[in-house]
């Protein structure tokens, strides 16, 4: 039987690096490790054998904080989405898909109520009321605390779409675990999904002090707050004006929207929008978790300047930042992203995908950016 085999991979995390380390066991499911620990400076250069990694920390310093789970054996691995630490995908007969996200935020993130509430938009169902609410969760177990699943079935576009939802609260963070597909497999798939939260492990420093790996953290505000507004009226959505080839699809977990644009060829570009509380983060943290997005190496504050410009917005001005690089198929992908910081918070638009596509829509994406109107413009 071969030696397990480990793969370290650094992510930059203001201040912060993500060491991921997989074990391949011979036969067995697949283990996942996440470590977080101290790097005060970021290095472009291969990173040490995990062993060795693990063998240079300072005696003194308290163990990496760890999470661990057991993948079940028909779900792969895909790039994280926008606001998770891990991401996976599993496929069903006749084309049938569902995903599965891990997302930690800091505090209440909003409240259960209220993102419950959100996922049930998502597949067309009306808000619960308090009293539904309480009805609603089933117990569960994530890792070696207990946890609430909502689970939810509805129509996304004319087609039957369920979500199983399970929040937990932890040393200060909540956890969202979401499961959201076609109804039929997401259904199939729930002894799977309790399962995989089952195996979780974590250490007794596991759960991150602000937002997943990979993400700036949120300044200048109360840790127990919400980090994201609850909904579109309470975030002060914007009113702007959509481009008429851009199709507006459901909002992933944790933005307030976002739209697809396809060619006939099957090609596509996103665009997406968030708000977050104060500075977000800043603008280099984010430009350098974009650029790892797309194959591309983290700038300083000097690079930073070759890669964005400014742009007049109404009420003030934005940055603008243009990216060109690879996707995880090693295909040809443009990002283009605009940083609106606008009273107490700050905007956050984003266009990636098919480079010609991206090429293309970038006038029709600034110009949306700047027809937006904000409720809480100075």
């Amino acid at each position: 039987m071969p030696l397990p085999t480990w793969r370290p991979a650094f992510l930059n995390w203001m201040g912060l690096a993500l060491l991921i380390v997989a074990l391949a066991g011979c036969g067995r499911d697949n283990v996942k490790v996440y470590r977080l620990a101290n790097d005060d400076a970021p290095s472009s250069s291969t990173p040490p054998d995990a062993t060795t990694a693990a063998t240079d920390q300072n005696e003194n310093s308290p163990a990496p904080p760890q999470l661990q789970w057991t993948l079940p054996a028909d779900w792969t691995e895909v790039a994280p989405a926008e606001m998770s630490i891990a991401s996976f995908k599993v496929s069903g007969q006749n084309g049938a898909a569902a995903e599965v996200t891990l997302v930690p935020l800091p505090g209440l993130a909003g409240g259960d109520n209220a993102n419950v509430n959100r996922w049930r938009g998502q597949v067309g169902l009306p808000a619960a009321t308090p009293e539904e609410f309480q009805k609603m969760g089933e117990a569960v177990q994530a890792g070696d605390q207990p946890a609430t699943l909502y689970d939810m079935a509805g129509q996304d576009s004319g087609n039957a779409k369920r979500i199983l939802g399970v929040i937990q609260q932890r040393n200060g963070t909540t956890w969202f675990f979401k499961m959201v597909g076609d109804a039929g497999l997401v259904e199939q798939q729930k002894p799977e999904f309790t399962a995989f939260l089952k195996s979780l492990t974590f250490t007794a420093d596991a759960t991150p002090a602000a937002l997943p790996p990979g993400h700036p953290p949120i300044g200048g505000g109360d840790a127990n707050a919400p980090m994201m507004a609850t909904d579109a009226a309470s975030a002060g959505k914007p009113a702007w004006t959509v481009p008429a080839d851009w199709q507006e699809v459901p909002a992933s977990q944790f933005l307030l929207a976002e739209y697809s644009i396809a060619d006939a060829n099957g090609a596509k570009a996103e665009v997406n929008v968030a708000e977050l509380s104060g500075n977000g983060g800043g603008v280099l943290p984010n430009v350098n978790r974009w650029r790892g997005q797309i194959g591309l190496e983290p700038v300083d504050e000097t690079g930073l300047a070759k890669v964005t410009t400014t742009m007049d917005i109404t009420g003030g001005q934005a940055t603008l930042v243009d990216l060109t690089g690879t996707d995880a198929n090693g295909q040809s992908t443009r990002l283009i992203a605009a940083i609106v910081p606008m009273g107490n918070q700050t905007w956050f638009y984003k266009l990636m995908g098919d480079k010609k596509i991206v090429d293309r829509e970038k006038d029709a994406f600034t110009k949306f950016v700047q027809t937006a109107r904000y409720a809480n413009a100075p």
